[in-house]
This record gives C-alpha cells, sequence and structure tokens, in this order.
C-alpha cells in the first residue's frame, strides 16, 4: 500500500495477484494473470470451461501452491515462489473462507455444528446464533443439511464461510447446483449477507448474467489470463476484443470503414467513433443498441428490414432482423408486449453505443 493511502487510513486491497503462474505438467492453466479485488467489493472471475479461473482460486485458497508470482491477502503475501520454496502460507493461516460448489456441509452435524464447526472445538454459541440471524436461518439450527432447500443449504455453507470474520470470501461456481428461479433468489440473498458483513468477495462463475448482475468488478479470463477487468457495465459495453464482446452476449460484428475524423461508414450507415480510428475496423453492436418499429417511428436514419426469426420470451423477444439493401443480418432486442414475428416489414436505426474495434483487436486470439 502506498504512503499516501496509509494517510488516508484506506483499507489494502483485499486479494492482489501479481503475474501469478501455475502449470500442470505441460499444460499453464494460470499463465501470468494479475488481480485485484479492492476491498469491501464482490469481483467476479467469469469465463469458460478449462480457462483457468478455478485454479487461480485455489492460488488464493492456498491449496495450491504458485509457480511464479505473487498473491497477497489484505496486505500480506500469503504465497510468492521464489528460491528455497519462496512464501507460503497454509489455508487455515489466510483468513479466508470457502464456499464450495457442492457446499461441502457435514451430514451428520446440524446446521449449527456445521456453522460452528469453523470456529474451532467451542465454538461461540453467540456467533453462531448471529450468523444464523445473518443468513436468514434463525430458528433453523437443529435441523441437518437433507432437511433443507438447496438455496437453504448454500447459506449455511456462507455462514460458515463467514463464521471466523475472514478478510475475504472465495465461492466457487455457488449457485450452479439451484434451479433457475431459486438461483435468482439466492443471489440477492448472498449479495446481501456479503454487503451486512462487510466481506470482500471472490466470485468464480461461468455464468455471464450471474457474473454482470452480482459483482461490483467483472475479470474475464480466457487461457489462463484475464483479458479485461472494470465494472459490469464496462465490460459489457467497451470490451476490449470481440472474444470478450461474444462470450458477454449476443453481439453483430459488421465491417466498416473509419475516417480518422470520429464517423465509420457501416451498413447501417455512419456510425460514431473515436477520431483514433482510420481506415479498416469492426463494428460491434449489441442487439439492445438498436430501434425497431413502424416507418411512422422511424427517424431519418432508419434503413428498410425484415424480420427473419424471433426468441420470444415473455418479458423480452430477440429477433434476427435482416436490412433490405445489404442483406445484413442483425440481433434487436426489445420488450414482448408488441411481438413481432418473422416476415414482418419493419424499420431498423442505430440508438445505442457500439464498439469499434481495428481489425487487430477485433480478431485478437479468436482461433483459441
Amino acid at each position: 500500500m502506498s504512503a499516501t493511502a496509509e494517510q488516508a487510513g484506506a483499507r489494502p486491497d483485499a486479494i492482489a495477484c501479481r503475474d501469478v503462474r501455475k502449470a500442470f505438467g505441460a499444460v499453464e492453466a494460470v499463465a501470468g494473470v494479475e488481480l485485484t479485488v479492492p476491498a469491501g467489493s464482490l469481483t467476479a472471475v467469469l469465463g469458460p470451461s478449462g480457462c483457468g479461473k478455478t485454479t487461480l482460486l485455489r492460488l488464493v485458497a492456498g491449496f495450491e501452491r504458485p509457480d511464479a508470482g505473487l498473491v497477497a491477502i489484505a496486505g500480506r503475501t500469503v504465497a510468492e515462489a521464489g528460491r528455497g520454496g519462496g512464501t507460503y502460507l497454509a489455508p487455515e493461516r489466510r483468513r479466508v473462507g470457502m464456499v464450495f460448489q457442492d457446499y461441502a456441509l457435514f451430514p451428520h452435524l446440524d446446521v449449527a455444528g456445521n456453522i460452528g464447526y469453523a470456529l474451532g472445538r467451542r465454538p461461540d454459541a453467540a456467533r453462531v446464533a448471529e450468523l444464523l440471524e445473518l443468513v436468514g436461518l434463525d430458528g433453523l439450527g437443529t435441523r441437518r443439511p437433507h432437511e433443507l432447500s438447496g438455496g437453504q443449504q448454500q447459506r449455511v455453507a456462507l455462514a460458515r464461510a463467514l463464521a471466523a470474520r475472514p478478510e475475504v470470501v472465495l465461492l466457487d461456481e455457488p449457485f450452479s447446483n439451484l434451479d433457475a428461479v431459486l438461483r435468482q433468489q439466492v443471489r440477492g440473498e448472498l449479495r446481501r449477507i456479503l454487503a451486512d458483513s462487510g466481506v470482500s468477495g471472490l466470485l468464480v462463475t461461468h455464468d455471464q448474467e450471474e457474473a454482470l448482475s452480482l459483482a461490483d468488478r467483472v475479470a474475464i479470463m480466457r487461457a489462463g489470463v484475464v483479458e479485461q477487468v472494470g465494472s459490469p457495465e464496462e465490460v459489457y459495453l467497451d470490451p476490449v476484443s470481440r472474444w470478450v464482446a461474444g462470450f458477454l452476449g449476443a453481439v453483430d460484428v459488421l465491417p466498416g470503414i473509419a475516417d480518422g475524423a470520429g464517423r465509420v461508414e457501416t451498413a447501417l450507415g455512419a456510425v460514431p467513433c473515436g477520431g483514433e480510428h482510420r481506415g479498416d475496423v469492426e463494428v460491434l453492436i449489441r442487439p439492445e443498441a438498436l430501434g425497431l418499429g413502424s416507418r411512422a417511428e422511424a427517424g431519418a436514419h432508419a434503413l428498410p428490414a425484415r424480420v427473419v426469426e424471433r426468441e420470444y420470451y415473455g418479458h423480452d423477444q430477440l429477433l434476427v432482423v435482416e436490412l433490405e439493401d445489404s442483406g445484413d443480418r442483425l440481433h434487436w432486442r426489445g420488450l414482448g408486449i408488441n411481438p413481432w414475428h418473422p416476415g414482418d416489414r419493419a424499420w431498423l436505426w442505430l440508438e445505442g453505443p457500439v464498439t469499434v474495434l481495428p481489425i487487430s483487436a477485433g480478431t485478437a486470439r479468436s482461433a483459441s
């Protein structure tokens, strides 16, 4: 922590990873990760299967030793590769709480016993009661795990992780065993519990909606490295590459020519962009950045189009729309109140932000 931060009384980062690497044989699972989790925040590490996110979590927890780099928790180095074995603190000395994918509750202990297990041989009954109330399970302390719903079991696991007042809670795909409706409910409960307890969190997930809706910051990981870190809106609306954009949700890519003066010519017409772009570029367009309507609703820059495909979800709908002039097909997402159907004629226009990338950034690492 800098002298300025110390003088201001700022808390050090909950987690700091500096050039962290870990290989298993010839496979480098973590290939030089740089990542910080600010104190009091929830950071989600998001990525496809095999990208190294669970290995990174295990390195922070102490279940794996890094081959290179440094891991610090609350300003204290807990692992650093070096001569003579470097620095390594065992998991139980790192002041981290862990919520596993399958919750890992003890079936022979009741709820209070599972929570109290994290407090040693003589758990503080008042602390256990406090945690039961925090996670909304007061009155259920004598039940066994098999008598609880999946959401309740998840809250027991979280209470146990919080019991010893850790610096940070690590969550490994904590909602994967829940059905869709319960998953959404428990997400909100988790966010509230972490906020009420004041504990920082690091969440590992492959679910884009989960990461974007829960986290203060999202780190997108691919092939062992962190490709982008930022707030949910930053990584979604301003992706650094075509791959990041596509991984986070539906996106269309149109070729364009930038004039160096803040405009790109595309099949949709002129699109605003940063003045630093010149020549061939790619324009990344989210479905919700497009407007669709009748001729009377369309502005001067709208183009005639035809609905080709539709996915209707009730609250919203996702369409594939073909431009009549160019034949380009784009996705449009909007409310489901006024349904569209294949074959409908419409007018399409741009009404939201787009991302403009040079060809090299747009296609970076697309083959891996």
